[in-house]
């Protein structure tokens, strides 16, 4: 969807914008009808709901906006999902706790697997800079995993106003009095298909934003997070094959069996880290608790 806000003159940006403030804006009028309470901030949280804002939804979002002007939606998605990795390697030397051997066997399979995805063999075939913005995405997304782990807001609100902080954040940059909103009166064509654009960014807001967010802390509460984790890691191998079928992004093979392996070892990597929390620790290094899925 966000392509055919792009084929319609918006950049990432302002896409990204739109997409932020709209679904902020609608999270916060539904939550102030139905559960006015989670929108309350501890004033000890402020910190943390303003990092959460800027590292955990503008980062993330914006950054994986930029590269799929550069890389194909599947690839970014591939690479952002390196996150898990980044997370093992955190809590393993920032966090100084120790993990099972499954956990770095994971964060190895999935390098390995990325290598083939870029096809290294053959030199970096895939765009320099948006590979390099989809690693930005994917540090962002570890951040998101992280700053999620033991939350002690109302997940419901910390999404509203995460939204909210992540659109006042990127007013200076997409300027979103200078974007072309008579475009969202017309249609847009990619890869053979015309949308209304104005469908395209509600599909946008509501659906892939506000929908997405909603079920994913629902299901997260109500399953676990390394389930929670599990399950989101099939937002690549969907998002791929839409973009197959609706924007005519086909992947070679060489992609489809490194993506295979990428999602292989990060869902290793995530479980072996989340399964850690049940394993006794003799010594008096602190134990690991869960990492929320995204």
């Amino acid at each position: 969807m966000a392509k055919y806000l792009g084929a319609a003159g918006l950049t990432p940006i302002e896409s990204v914008w739109v997409r932020m403030a709209g679904a902020g804006l609608i999270l916060l009028l539904v939550l102030a009808v139905a559960r006015p309470r989670a929108l309350r901030i501890p004033r000890d949280q402020l910190g943390f709901f303003a990092a959460y804002a800027v590292i955990a939804v503008a980062g993330v979002q914006a950054l994986f906006f930029l590269a799929i002007t550069r890389l194909p939606v599947g690839v970014t998605l591939l690479i952002e999902y390196t996150a898990p990795v980044l997370v093992v390697l955190w809590v393993r030397f920032v966090r100084r706790v120790r993990l099972s051997r499954a956990a770095y066997l994971g964060a190895l399979v999935a390098v390995v697997g990325l290598g083939v995805v870029v096809e290294v063999w053959q030199g970096l075939r895939l765009d320099a800079l948006g590979l390099g913005l989809a690693l930005l995405a994917a540090a962002c997304c570890a951040g998101y995993f992280l700053m999620s782990d033991n939350l002690r807001v109302d997940p419901l609100g910390l999404v509203a106003w995460g939204m909210i902080g992540a659109a006042v954040v990127l007013v200076p940059v997409a300027q979103p009095w200078g974007i072309r909103w008579a475009a969202f009166g017309e249609s847009a064509t990619v890869a053979g298909y015309t949308l209304p654009v104005a469908g395209a960014a509600a599909c946008l807001i509501l659906v892939a934003t506000v929908v997405a967010y909603v079920a994913g802390v629902t299901a997260v509460r109500r399953l676990s997070a390394a389930v929670g984790a599990t399950v989101a890691t099939l937002e690549v191998i969907s998002a791929a094959l839409l973009a197959w079928v609706l924007l005519d992004e086909h992947l070679g093979v060489a992609q489809l069996a490194g993506g295979a392996v990428v999602l292989l070892g990060a869902l290793l990597a995530q479980t072996a880290t989340a399964a850690r929390q049940a394993v006794p620790v003799s010594t008096d290094e602190p134990v690991l608790t869960g990492v929320q899925g995204r």
